[in-house]
């Protein structure tokens, strides 16, 4: 394989971020050759329709792996909110034909509402954003660190 087609194959393989919320998941997604996260969008988190549109996105946009951020206690522990992300992946997994793989996403919520502020965000018209900011960041750390 010569140098042209790696890259038209890379150029197909795109990262979705993930960001797990009981109402809201933040989905941001990587550029084609995974050096770069953007927020994408943030969906409702009701059972009937997010598994469908987050199955719509996967196709659109040509993604082949998911990093869906885990929360965990600042020691590393598992909480609670861990659990629920673990059970959501679960379902997921069911539901969609591509990996997944976790990421911690410790602070990610914080560096978030940091960035919506230093951009001029109110905090109201932050809300619309920090998920799909949040799965952002979770992105970005993965692909800094892999």
């Amino acid at each position: 394989m010569n140098c042209q087609q790696s890259l038209h194959l890379m150029e197909n393989f795109r990262l979705m971020g993930m960001d797990y919320g009981e109402v809201r998941i933040g989905i941001a997604i990587s550029d084609p050759l995974q050096i770069f996260s953007k927020p994408y969008k943030v969906l409702q988190n009701n059972e009937n329709d997010v598994f469908g549109e987050i199955s719509e996105i996967i196709e659109k946009e040509n993604v082949e792996k998911i990093i869906l951020g885990l929360p965990v206690n600042f020691d590393g522990n598992d909480t609670q909110k861990t659990k629920e992300v673990r059970e959501f992946a679960k379902i997921l997994q069911t539901k969609i034909k591509v990996p997944l793989e976790f990421s911690d996403e410790r602070y990610t919520s914080a560096d978030a509402n940091d960035l919506l502020k230093k951009m001029g965000y109110s905090p109201q018209e932050g809300r619309k954003h920090i998920d799909k900011i949040a799965a952002a960041l979770i992105l970005k750390n993965y692909l800094e660190t892999r």
